[in-house]
């Protein structure tokens, strides 16, 4: 359907001529598209991965599938959890990680 309407707009238009009017909008279009919606994702995955990278053992953590836990040992794509109530230890991808869990400070 774009397809048909550029052959269109470049037949009404006179052929080149008519690129070189729609270039700018194209560019403009791809400009706008970068900013709104590929730069905010590279910056939440830069995020992301400095916070991966930051994990250590007593952490508190959440994954995706909202289990809570405290790491209790670090290997190389895994970690290893200690999950309350009755102390289950398992074993997570790095790549589950959503968040740290931050404590909460105490209110005055």
């Amino acid at each position: 359907m774009i397809q048909n309407m550029l052959n269109l707009y470049l037949f009404q238009t006179g052929g080149a001529a008519g690129i070189a009017q729609i270039a700018p909008m194209l560019i403009l279009m791809f400009a706008v598209m970068y900013f709104v919606l590929i730069r905010p994702q590279q910056t939440r995955q830069k995020r992301w991965q400095a916070m991966i990278n930051e994990l250590k053992t007593g952490d508190k953590i959440i994954t995706g599938g909202g289990i809570r836990g405290t790491i209790i040992a670090i290997k190389d794509d895994a970690l290893h959890l200690r999950v309350p109530p009755d102390n289950l230890r398992l074993e997570i991808s790095k790549s589950a990680v959503v968040s740290v869990a931050r404590e909460e400070e105490p209110k005055k």
